[in-house]
């Protein structure tokens, strides 16, 4: 409100329709890219993901604490040879979105995830929030992030997941332009949908993550407040596993995220291995890399 008591022009409610409406058709959901049948004639896909964030957490927030930087530590220390492991066992490929930086400071890592015939897709610099950043800085750094990936893993990779899902105005034009296959950081749908941009067709497929399917989001809900109650792992594997349900009952796609420092601990791999247990006896299940996924869809559509 400036001295004279009157609001400022940039009030949303004083938007003129053409603004709210380009706002809002910007990064849309356009067509379903739902195929008609799964490979194989599986009823239901599943891609499994897991964000390798490490270190960089601390790092973006220019946060020196030893203690916060050794739990990253423990997600490349511990949990990924944890998580390489079960996966083997299981044969079962996922994706790892990584940080440049996470993988800079772990390249052996990356290499022995990509050798395993796993995904190794862009999940930012240094965790930084797009929408804080002038384009040519979000720009400059989603392609170093891309040529970094791409020497680790021995190939470009072709899916991003934004940090935190901080989807900026310029992110789109970004993917866009790196000729990447898909996004996963936008939310419109269960299944797998074309973006529009302007109420145009990008050609990007979509493979939407949600909040509720990501085990961070309860790990921070004990971590913020000693008001709530206690919620034990049992809840996030009820709720996994009511969503990969859904995702059956519905020929859909499930798409669970992880991170490596959470998922990767001795009380929560377990929780992964029984609802992985629950997929295989229910049956029918297509477990596939996010790029997989992207393709056959894309393909089908």
């Amino acid at each position: 409100m400036d001295q004279s008591g009157n609001r400022p022009e940039n009030e949303p409610w004083q938007w003129p329709e053409e603004k709210w409406r380009a706002i809002v058709g910007h990064a849309r959901a356009g067509r379903s890219l739902k195929p008609p049948t799964w490979p194989g004639g599986a009823r239901a896909a599943v891609a499994l993901s897991f964000d390798a964030d490490h270190e960089t957490i601390p790092l973006r927030d220019a946060d020196q604490s030893p203690m916060r930087i050794s739990q990253g530590q423990y997600g490349s220390r511990q949990a990924i040879p944890r998580i390489r492991q079960y996966l083997e066992r299981e044969q079962i490929p996922a994706t790892f979105f990584y940080p440049a930086v996470s993988a800079l400071l772990h390249p052996d890592e990356v290499q022995a995830l990509a050798a395993d015939g796993h995904e190794i897709g862009i999940h930012s610099w240094i965790h930084e929030l797009n929408t804080k950043l002038p384009l040519q800085a979000e720009r400059d750094l989603t392609h170093r992030a891309a040529d970094v990936l791409a020497r680790l893993a021995g190939k470009p990779p072709v899916g991003m997941r934004t940090a935190s899902w901080d989807f900026s105005p310029n992110t789109l034009a970004i993917i866009r332009e790196i000729g990447l296959l898909y996004d996963s950081s936008l939310m419109a749908d269960d299944d797998p949908y074309e973006i529009t941009d302007g109420g145009q067709p990008t050609g990007i497929v979509e493979l939407p993550p949600e909040w509720i399917r990501d085990d961070a989001v309860y790990f921070n809900m004990l971590r913020l407040s000693a008001l709530r109650p206690y919620t034990p792992p049992s809840a996030v594997e009820e709720i996994f596993r009511a969503e990969f349900d859904g995702a059956w009952d519905e020929r859909g796609l499930c798409i669970l995220t992880m991170h490596p420092h959470i998922i990767g601990h001795r009380s929560r791999l377990p929780l992964l291995a029984r609802l992985v247990t629950h997929m295989k006896a229910k049956g029918g299940c297509w477990f596939a890399t996010h790029e997989q996924v992207a393709r056959w869809c894309k393909e089908q559509g």
